[in-house]
């Protein structure tokens, strides 16, 4: 089982649900006090806190836009006021993106790209501003990052984003002994991927389900929490693909 160091301050952002609010609650079984952040569903946030508080845990709830740069800094600000610093960013607050070629919009471009890429980069950027040495951030891309699915240049061209800027995020915090990496998880079940997962499912995708499921959130915790503990020290700026092998 992985071991955290104690007292280990947490934030999560996206986790009011599916993948995020398994990482909360993983992280906090762990023995981490948790920031749980969340863009619109204050009543699914504030469940997980409570189940974390009914084990004997910390958590705290606090809103924030992704899209918006001011929203981001402010929940990094807030978070470090309620736990007294930040030692570990796992930043999954994410929104899909399909459209035929001919239809996306540059609004579409700019919302997608504004939560899954440059949201998670500004998250990268104000919680280090919180950390000592020992520090842990954890980005997430997916697996769309590196095929091709119709339909998806948008969505696929945020999350391989992600994963070139945290091989220079690596870099820039190697010095002082913060670790940037980030997760690629195949298809997940939640409530995003019964909305999505229709669009995969077509003749010209080369999809494969070697385990023969979907994964479940409680798949992805597992990286996650060696990502964001002591073990994972000699690791940075790598994608690692929790997939099932898809």
């Amino acid at each position: 089982m992985t071991t955290l160091r104690p007292g280990t301050r947490a934030v999560v952002t996206g986790g009011s649900r599916g993948i995020g609010r398994a990482e909360a609650l993983a992280l906090a079984d762990a023995g981490a006090r948790v920031v749980v952040g969340y863009g619109r569903n204050a009543e699914a946030a504030d469940a997980v806190v409570a189940e974390i508080a009914a084990t004997g845990g910390e958590a705290h709830a606090v809103r924030a836009d992704m899209a918006d740069p001011d929203a981001v800094v402010a929940l990094m600000d807030r978070a470090a006021g309620l736990l007294g610093g930040i030692d570990v960013l796992v930043s999954n607050a994410g929104i899909e993106h399909f459209g035929a070629l001919g239809t996306v919009t540059a609004d579409d471009f700019d919302a997608t790209f504004a939560v899954n890429t440059r949201g998670q980069f500004l998250a990268a950027q104000a919680a280090q501003a919180h950390m000592g040495e020992g520090g842990r951030i954890v980005l997430t891309s997916s697996i769309s990052a590196g095929m091709g699915v119709p339909g998806h240049a948008v969505y696929a061209g945020s999350k391989a984003a992600v994963e070139a800027m945290v091989r220079c995020l690596a870099l820039d915090l190697v010095r002082r002994g913060i670790t940037v990496n980030a997760i690629a998880p195949g298809g997940t079940a939640s409530d995003m991927a019964a909305e999505n997962g229709r669009h995969y499912d077509n003749d010209l995708t080369a999809i494969s389900w070697p385990m023969g499921r979907y994964g479940e959130p409680e798949d992805i915790t597992p990286t996650v929490l060696f990502l964001a503990s002591p073990d994972s020290a000699w690791i940075t700026g790598q994608t690692l693909r929790v997939s099932g092998g898809q």
